[in-house]
């Protein structure tokens, strides 16, 4: 029977070595990448929102000054992830993230005013750039 062996490239092997003892770090750069294009555009998004249509706004300022970027964390399979999102909870101890829930869905005495939805439709294209250039950075600069 006939046998063939094929042998890749020393330094590609060199390479997927060194990237798949930094697959930690590469994730969570990579994800950070994307958090960072989020973050700034839903703080916009979210401010503009806040006390559009009202007579008077009642805002705090409280939970603009709550969203933020959470550390990366591994899930219990492996899958690393990252948050843009609220710290929990407000001085009167109610949780941001209902009053954000009620400011992007309304409730039976106040109209949506989304601002998660127009930031996940404004930032997709942007994070997956940003991910992908992140990436490629770090694996063309591997060799």
């Amino acid at each position: 029977m006939a046998r063939t062996t094929i042998t890749m490239p020393e330094a590609t092997l060199r390479q997927i070595e060194k990237l798949s003892r930094q697959t930690d770090e590469l994730a969570d750069d990579v994800l950070k990448a994307g958090a960072e294009i989020v973050e700034p555009v839903m703080r916009s998004n979210l401010q503009a929102s806040i006390g559009r249509g009202e007579d008077t706004s009642r805002s705090t300022g409280q939970l603009v000054s709550a969203l933020g970027i959470s550390p990366v964390k591994t899930d219990g399979n492996g899958n690393h992830n990252i948050k843009v999102g609220f710290a929990e909870n407000r001085t009167d101890g109610r949780p941001n993230a209902l009053l954000a829930v009620i400011l992007e869905y309304g409730s039976s005495n106040r109209r949506a005013h989304p601002f998660l939805n127009k930031t996940r439709n404004a930032t997709k294209t942007g994070v997956v750039e940003a991910m992908k250039a992140k990436l490629e950075a770090a694996i063309g600069g591997g060799t």
